[in-house]
């Protein structure tokens, strides 16, 4: 049964547009780029992949209406999950799936919300990190806010995923080299995990590129709202990007 039928309730974490729970569905502000997102998201059920949402149409808000995916935020689980080698392996095998399926749709003539980034090989999630993936007993159950996906490099989604979780990010909490791995040893792991050789040094070249775009990105959203939040988010990428540089 239901318990949730008919009482929304929002959902944390994202800083785009509100989010809400409604009963075993998700509604957020829908767009024109939506229904190649839906496109996307049937493409990885007719593939197999189970651990995304479903797209089940709009609501009478033209809100699109997505399945819930239950579990815990991957950046709200302990450390010992969150920054295990187990873990980070199977956010490789998890891109890696999504981007062999969505192959075929790269040649569509669609509209996405963000810009292609060349070489198109496949549909980028454009923000597959920790907060969007949902774990659940352990195990790695789900990725979530797909709405920014657009054409783009294999390279190019699998350098924020490193930036993210091998880590290289400045607000990584908790996560203890001595314990968890060097970042040289992580990263060749999440390169082996992938299965494509990715050059090490490309890895790292890309990903000052995405935080440099991100940091613009970020300084535009922060004129566009007044949150200063997002101030001192562009200041980290910008700072990381330094270091890795």
């Amino acid at each position: 049964m239901d318990s949730f039928h008919g009482v929304e309730l929002p959902l944390t974490g994202g800083n785009m547009a509100p989010v809400v729970r409604s009963g075993d569905t998700v509604r957020r502000v829908s767009g024109p780029w939506s229904p190649a997102v839906h496109d996307l998201l049937a493409c990885f059920a007719d593939a197999g992949i189970t651990q995304t949402p479903r797209a089940l149409g709009f609501d009478e808000c033209d809100r699109e209406i997505l399945s819930y995916i239950p579990g815990t935020v991957l950046t709200q689980t302990p450390p010992s999950v969150a920054w295990s080698l187990d873990m980070l392996r199977s956010t490789a095998r998890l891109l890696r799936s999504l981007h062999d399926a969505s192959a075929p749709l790269v040649t569509q003539n669609v509209r996405w919300r963000q810009d292609s980034h060349p070489p198109v090989e496949v549909i980028c999630h454009n923000d597959f990190a920790p907060y969007n993936l949902i774990v659940d007993g352990g195990e790695l159950v789900g990725v979530i806010d797909h709405d920014m996906a657009s054409p783009g490099s294999r390279l190019w989604d699998f350098a924020y995923l490193a930036y993210r979780i091998v880590p290289f990010a400045e607000d990584a909490h908790a996560y203890d080299p001595l314990i968890h791995g060097s970042r040289d040893e992580r990263l060749a792991a999440l390169i082996a995990a992938y299965g494509v050789h990715f050059d090490t040094d490309d890895v790292l070249a890309m990903i000052v590129r995405r935080l440099e775009a991100l940091a613009q990105f970020t300084d535009e959203r922060a004129r566009q709202t007044g949150n200063p939040d997002f101030v001192e988010h562009a200041a980290m990428y910008r700072r990381d990007a330094d270091k890795i540089r």
